[in-house]
């Protein structure tokens, strides 16, 4: 991602060279904020007139150990939970429509509303101990200690609007500086997980007591456990922050 990304504004700066950029009616730009945080995006913004431009943005993050595990653990209430093992990755594509109040066209002050859909990968590592039933009454069985990563999608729709500032700095170069915002939607998702020999019956028990006993209010999850697989189905409310963001661009 970070290669097309580099690749884009060579070509755009390459074709854009001899022509003089202020003005121009399109801005192709990434957030550093993000990227540094290995969540790699691009942005293009066209101008429909002097005060509204429209946009999409492209996000993704590979699955990689989950960032914040304490908040994280406060929110997902069960030690059984491997957080230290937890990954998450995501791609979403936003679509923004922007409000400027500068004198200049896609600068100065702006208000963004916009609409996200996401597709949030998750692999959720859970623990469980069981003891295997006897083969023979005289028998001494061990508790057997064993993990189950869960993995699957939770999907995302969610609304919101977010204010900043965006500046000219060279003929070609643009400065997006996004202050706050936040969204609010709905979100729905499966996590599975498929042992290669199947569970024993012990084995379903105390997997399925583990992943009853999991609460990550506000979402309701359902769980269900048989000899070939486990399965927890979530949904909920979806809802996010943004902080300070800081974009750069090329224009033409």
């Amino acid at each position: 991602m970070k290669k097309i990304i580099l690749v884009l504004f060579i070509v755009i700066g390459y074709n854009a060279n001899s022509q003089s950029l202020i003005g121009g009616d399109n801005i192709l730009k990434t957030n550093l904020t993000a990227d540094a945080l290995n969540n790699y995006n691009i942005t293009y913004e066209k101008s429909i007139n002097h005060f509204i431009s429209l946009s999409v943005n492209y996000k993704s993050m590979p699955l990689s150990k989950l960032p914040l595990k304490s908040i994280a653990k406060k929110f997902i209430d069960n030690p059984a939970i491997d957080f230290d093992n937890f990954k998450i990755g995501n791609t979403t594509v936003t679509f923004e429509g922007r409000f400027y109040l500068g004198l200049s066209k896609m600068s100065g002050f702006y208000i963004g509303p916009y609409i996200r859909y996401g597709n949030y990968d998750l692999s959720v590592p859970a623990t469980y101990t069981y003891t295997p039933d006897k083969i023979f009454p005289a028998e001494i069985v061990k508790p057997i200690t064993a993990v189950a990563t869960l993995d699957g999608t939770v999907r995302t729709q969610s609304y919101g609007a977010h204010i900043g500032m965006q500046f000219q700095l060279l003929t070609k170069l643009v400065l997006d500086i996004s202050f706050i915002g936040g969204h609010y939607g709905t979100a729905t998702g499966k996590l599975e997980f498929s042992p290669p020999g199947g569970f024993p019956k012990p084995a379903q028990v105390a997997l399925q007591q583990v992943l009853d006993n999991t609460k990550a209010d506000p979402f309701k999850l359902k769980s269900t456990v048989d000899a070939n697989k486990a399965i927890t189905d979530m949904e909920g409310p979806w809802w996010g922050l943004r902080g300070l963001g800081i974009g750069l661009g090329l224009r033409f």
